[in-house]
């Protein structure tokens, strides 16, 4: 999800950072910027709160959310 690294970035958090406060390695938060997965569905709320943003900003744009 490409949109978790524009609004992480935006936000100015690390990726360690996110990484330490969803208790996920470094390399999980590098995967779901990179489209190499998705982070779990029960997160996503979470994701939204902590980068200040929409459940709709986190999804845009993307073209199918598995």
């Amino acid at each position: 999800m490409r949109r978790i690294k524009e609004l992480r970035l935006a936000k100015g958090v690390r990726q360690v950072d996110m990484a330490a406060y969803f208790h996920v390695s470094q390399s999980t938060i590098v995967s779901w910027e990179a489209d190499g997965t998705y982070p779990p569905c029960r997160l996503m709320p979470d994701i939204a709160i902590y980068l200040g943003c929409t459940l709709d900003d986190l999804y845009k744009g993307e073209k199918e959310v598995v």
